[in-house]
């Protein structure tokens, strides 16, 4: 049974409010997203495998922890998802990060795919897709059907803000990808905006409106 998890951690909660104010520049913006990525990776690793080690410590030895060794890949949807990774790195840097473009046609609002490099052994991984933004779903449902198509198994999606209609769209179509978001808004507007959202995550996170 895959999981459905609005995180409302008082940490995140507090970020988010500071995300959605119109008022917050560019700088802070990206900071908040960054850090909220990071936050949101802790909840979604909390199944990683361990392994039980001996270390010496300065006054005995010590039997303790280490992750088991899973391979695990991010895969920002492109652009705003970028904003994610480095925060998601500090968390887990070995892990290696594959990329997919898509854009949104205005007039259909449905996903248009224009790029997908994915680490070779991507079939081995525990896959992160991240977008910050799930609004009709239909990128991330379509980007994680590319990811899929070239063999993973195990993906999970992480975002901030998510509208019920991105979310329904993302559990039906793939019931088997864990879904972790910040926040679960009111609605999408007549223009797929997520409402209240935080406006367009990608111009604000590069600053390009």
């Amino acid at each position: 049974m895959s999981v459905v998890e609005i995180v409302d951690h008082p940490l995140i909660q507090h970020k988010i409010s500071l995300l959605r104010d119109r008022n917050t520049g560019t700088k802070e913006f990206r900071d908040l997203v960054s850090e909220i990525a990071m936050l949101l990776c802790y909840e979604a690793t909390r199944d990683l495998p361990t392994e039980e080690v001996e270390v010496e410590t300065p006054v005995a030895l010590a039997r303790t922890k280490v992750l088991a060794g899973r391979k695990l890949a991010l895969v920002p949807i492109l652009r705003a998802g970028l904003g994610m990774v480095d925060g998601m790195l500090n968390l887990i840097p070995a892990a290696k990060v594959g990329h997919i473009g898509m854009y949104r046609n205005e007039e259909t609002l449905e996903p248009v795919e224009y790029y997908c490099k994915l680490p070779s052994d991507i079939n081995e991984r525990e896959v992160f897709v991240l977008d910050p933004m799930l609004a009709t779903g239909g990128s991330s449902c379509d980007a994680i059907a590319q990811i899929k198509k070239r063999g993973a198994k195990h993906i999970k999606f992480i975002g901030l803000v998510a509208a019920p209609q991105g979310l329904k769209a993302l559990h039906e179509a793939h019931p088997d990808v864990d879904i972790y978001v910040a926040a679960l808004d009111e609605k999408l507007n007549e223009n797929g905006y997520i409402v209240p959202g935080l406006g367009d995550a990608g111009d604000r996170i590069f600053g390009t409106k």
